[in-house]
């Protein structure tokens, strides 16, 4: 079976977008960024939540559209509504049931992308198969936390580590 990986950027202090989803200071070029952009091609389904879907639309996503060409969308929500999705796009409402049957039929690991809450909850249901946080070296004090309010106390195994000259760090966890 395929693994759902949560691949994500993360400050020292665990949170993944500061005040107001502010991202401005996580490193977004170079290296490391590179290599992240070239393992998402290998990726054919993407889980997400309505507001991990939403923060797009400030980088021009139309909304319906597929953020990621490559992959089939599955964006988990209770409350979103959007009339015309592209054929890749689907909206789901959150359903342990309905992720599992998503990772039954992937052809690839599934890319988690974003998370705070939707993650939280993946992890709540040991859901996460491998973590995989792009570590910035900064410290934002305040803002949306790597897994939301969950308080799920897990061990996890460092199998790989990368460092790149910006100080950029790519941690890759499994579940022990």
């Amino acid at each position: 079976m395929q693994k759902i990986v949560y691949y994500v950027a993360s400050s020292l202090d665990g949170c993944i977008a500061g005040k107001n989803d502010d991202i401005s200071q996580f490193i977004l070029q170079g290296k490391g960024v590179e290599k992240y952009k070239a393992e998402l091609l290998k990726f054919e389904t993407v889980l997400m939540g309505r507001r991990t879907y939403e923060f797009g639309y400030q980088y021009g996503l139309q909304p319906g559209q597929a953020a990621y060409p490559n992959m089939e969308h599955y964006i988990f929500s209770d409350s979103m509504k959007i009339e015309n999705l592209a054929n890749s796009v689907h909206i789901e409402k959150r359903s342990i049931h309905r992720v599992k049957e998503i990772k039954a039929n992937a052809k690839t690991d599934i890319y988690l992308c974003g998370g705070g809450d939707f993650a939280g909850w993946l992890l709540d249901n040991d859901l996460i198969d491998q973590l995989k946080l792009k570590l910035n070296p900064i410290i934002i004090g305040d803002g949306i936390r790597l897994f939301g309010n969950s308080i799920t106390n897990k061990k996890w195994k460092l199998i790989e580590k990368e460092s790149f000259d910006d100080g950029l760090q790519i941690l890759t966890y499994e579940k022990e």
